[in-house]
């Protein structure tokens, strides 16, 4: 190991690059975000260091320097551990889109930057919501490299994209107006709902930064297997190219479908004017892959709006459910407008709901 630092930081001499061993000291002690979990903890193994430019997926060291509105990282194993100034952490740098917390970007450099996400993200603050603190502020020690001294990035461990394609289970998908409108409650209760139908579900969330409560949301109603786009290789979708989005919809529900489900839920985040949602809900490719889509919303003018920009793209949107659920009047309102029904998480999470959505008469999607 040593010999081989020794020749990358001859050859990198003139750039300013230098690449150490990791201690393993450091490693053990390190809390390692979930962001990172597809990474074999065996395969990190040196530091690199010096003027270096990261890409989103990299892995990088970092110091905490002082606590702000993120005080705990979501690991690896999906626990929540408490941060304390001094820690060191391994997280992914990567772009946030997030209206209710923080927009954020790659830095240039190894500069002190902020944990933008708890589910383990370093990036620049662009701006962030009033009602959201200071972020916690970090500083970078070193890019994290394998025992040939080249950064680790997540897409180094993505899921393999599909050469072949099959046909696909019946695949719904959950779109909404905005952040905590009720999407991944929605996409749960689904599919609580088709499994206690008797019904084998995959599940997987497109789009988003990472984090293992919505994941979890959905394995834990029964969703098996469940994926998100850090299976894909990317900390989130912020800034991804259209092709990109597609090719992480292509990799992950070609896989559910290799599970052998009998049906496939998928969750977009945030809304529909976020840009890649509204790339994707544009996409040829994103209507191939969909049978039927539910609409979340957090008020009637909103199912309202967001349904009538479905059914311009010709999306086969069917109903409305999400947080105006909790009111009566507001579903009212929306199933006036709309003429489409408005399910309540009980609704969903009942058997029944197969016969409502009429799956046996959907048709089984080919190649």
């Amino acid at each position: 190991m040593n010999s081989i630092i020794r020749e990358i930081n001859k050859e990198t001499r003139h750039e300013k690059v230098s690449v150490q061993v990791f201690s393993q000291a450091v490693l053990q002690s390190a809390k390692i975000a979930f962001s990172c979990r597809n990474v074999p903890i065996d395969r990190i193994a040196t530091l690199i260091a010096g003027e270096i430019r990261p890409r989103a997926g990299d892995l990088v060291l970092a110091h905490v320097d002082a606590l702000g509105q993120h005080k705990g990282i979501e690991t690896r194993g999906g626990r929540r551990s408490n941060l304390f100034p001094g820690d060191k952490i391994i997280v992914s740098y990567g772009d946030r889109y997030a209206p209710d917390q923080f927009e954020a970007e790659v830095p240039a450099d190894l500069s002190p930057c902020s944990l933008v996400a708890a589910g383990g993200m370093a990036a620049q603050v662009l701006c962030k919501h009033a009602a959201m603190a200071t972020a916690t502020a970090i500083t970078p020690i070193g890019l994290v490299g394998d025992h040939q001294g080249k950064r680790i990035n997540l897409a180094d461990w993505s899921l393999p994209y599909p050469t072949a394609h099959k046909g696909s289970p019946y695949t719904f998908a959950v779109l909404g107006t905005s952040m905590n409108a009720g999407k991944t409650t929605t996409a749960a209760n689904l599919i609580r709902g088709l499994v206690t139908a008797g019904l084998k579900v995959g599940a997987a969330k497109i789009t988003g930064t990472g984090a293992p409560n919505d994941v979890g949301f959905m394995r834990d109603a029964g969703a098996s297997p469940v994926f998100d786009f850090t299976d894909a290789g990317h900390p989130s979708t912020y800034r991804l190219s259209a092709e990109q989005i597609e090719a992480i919809l292509a990799t992950l529900t070609h896989h559910l479908a290799e599970a052998g489900v009998d049906a496939i839920v998928l969750e977009i985040a945030d809304g529909l004017l976020q840009p890649e949602t509204e790339v994707l809900s544009a996409s040829k490719r994103f209507a191939s892959h969909v049978d039927g889509i539910i609409f979340a919303a957090g008020d009637a003018m909103g199912a309202a709006w967001g349904v009538e920009i479905l059914r311009r793209h010709q999306l086969p949107v069917f109903a409305v459910s999400g947080l105006l659920t909790g009111s009566p009047l507001a579903s009212r309102e929306a199933e006036k407008a709309i003429g489409l029904p408005v399910y309540t998480m009980k609704d969903l999470s009942s058997a029944t709901i197969a016969e409502a959505l009429n799956l046996n008469a959907l048709s089984r999607r080919c190649a």
